[in-house]
């Protein structure tokens, strides 16, 4: 239950924070909602994951639709993966280490 409580925190804070200010202000986000739950590393940095990964997937997914796929159709062309899916490798990417970062800094 905790684990499921700490990827909707994460993903409630991110929407907040990219909402108003630049997208790397979600990291410190992250960060806090697992300093503040607590969860140990693996558990966490899989909660950061799965946050930010399926946010960010969802913004690409609502442009995508949005715009008729211009922009995912360009990116295909250049780069030899789905950029949907790339998109949702970076951001979780990003919220996993940060994510695993406040865990860790906790657990000091």
């Amino acid at each position: 239950m905790k684990f499921l409580i700490h990827i909707v925190l994460v993903i409630i804070i991110s929407l907040l924070l990219q909402s108003f200010l630049p997208w790397w202000t979600m990291a410190i986000g992250v960060f806090l909602v697992s300093f503040l739950i607590g969860n140990k590393g693996i558990t966490s940095f899989i909660a950061g994951f799965l946050g930010v990964g399926l946010l960010w997937l969802g913004f690409a997914i609502y442009i995508d639709f949005s715009t008729d796929s211009i922009l995912t159709v360009k990116l295909n062309q250049l780069l030899p993966v789905n950029s949907l899916l790339l998109t949702f490798l970076l951001g979780g990417l990003v919220g996993a280490f940060a994510s695993l970062t406040g865990s860790l800094i906790r657990s000091k």
